[in-house]
């Protein structure tokens, strides 16, 4: 856990001066902050109504009951988009200490009553189920086997999203591919991911036998939401044609003939076997990603994931060397 057990007293009266200044009025309640919370970090009620399970209605009265008692607007929405308004980015920060202080207390307070029980969140990119070299779901059994009592949460996140949720303690540990070295944090390597670039059988250059690298980089492309000009020039691209969310909603796009795009090796196998996709020149286009697994600095010894940790290094095919 993030403090050690004998620093519960002061964890509990940090907590109760935090939530007192925080909800003068006796009205405001936590689940008013987890909806804000949920809607400002995704940005949608939409979104976190998928998250939070319940009914847009349901958020939209939060959100009105919770500013008709702060007394001041969170956030604005229209044909601009979503953006929290400047006290609405103040609140934020108070809600997610409180929001935090409060899933630390839950944590101590069971390990106090010597029970392993509470949630464990865990995070991953949407890919991963059909990846060789992790064997998540035997991850998930064996911690499952040792900690029955505890409640695992598994959500899937863009990169951004894992290191923003496990810099505020809504995700305790991630697994992911990230393009710079992140600080604040405990990153793990576990293996290389290999992409290449796809077009169909419904694509014209799919039964050519001389294929142009500059024919390809003009060809409409699909790239996933997160990606930015960056990532493109580097792989030889000016920009996208065509952008999604998932990597399902890519394989799509790419299998309608009218676009191209990559894919991990491992996901696009089946479409490979079945002769209903070719890769484009994999000397020139190929890359790999390396993922690791990140965990907050100061909670990696915790024992909830320091057994996660070690089930995933013990999962792992050809792991390299750890190093914290």
């Amino acid at each position: 856990m993030c403090w050690t057990l004998n620093r519960l007293p002061q964890i509990l009266s940090s907590f109760i001066r935090e939530l007192n200044a925080m909800l003068n009025d006796a009205t405001l309640n936590i689940r008013q902050l987890q909806v804000f919370e949920a809607v400002a970090r995704l940005e949608s009620y939409g979104r976190a109504q998928q998250e939070l399970g319940i009914s847009v209605s349901a958020i939209s009265n939060a959100m009105s009951q919770l500013e008709g008692q702060l007394g001041f607007s969170l956030c604005q929405r229209g044909r601009g988009g979503f953006a929290l308004t400047e006290k609405g980015q103040h609140f934020l920060q108070q809600a997610i200490r409180v929001l935090s202080e409060l899933n630390e207390l839950e944590r101590q307070s069971a390990l106090l009553k010597g029970e392993h029980s509470g949630t464990i969140c865990i995070s991953t990119l949407d890919s991963i189920e059909t990846e060789t070299a992790l064997s998540l779901p035997v991850v998930l059994r064996s911690f499952s086997d040792k900690f029955p009592n505890v409640h695992i949460k598994l959500i899937i996140r863009t990169p951004a999203e894992q290191l923003n949720g496990v810099l505020n303690n809504h995700i305790d540990l991630a697994i992911g591919s990230y393009n710079s070295r992140v600080h604040n944090f405990i990153s793990e390597p576990l293996y290389r991911e290999h992409h290449w670039l796809y077009c169909s059988d419904l694509h014209p250059m799919f039964f050519s036998r001389h294929i142009d690298k500059d024919l390809i980089s003009q060809c409409p492309l699909v790239t996933r939401s997160y990606w930015n000009t960056s990532d493109l020039r580097r792989r030889g691209f000016s920009n996208g044609s065509a952008t999604v969310e998932t990597v399902d909603a890519q394989l799509l796009l790419i299998l309608s003939g009218k676009y191209i795009g990559y894919l991990p090796e491992h996901y696009a196998w089946p479409w490979i076997k079945e002769n209903r996709l070719r890769v484009l020149l994999p000397n020139e286009f190929g890359f790999q990603s390396p993922f690791s697994a990140i965990c907050k600095r100061g909670r990696s010894n915790e024992p909830y994931l320091k057994e996660f940790r070690n089930l995933l290094k013990k999962n792992t095919v050809a792991r390299p060397k750890w190093s914290e």
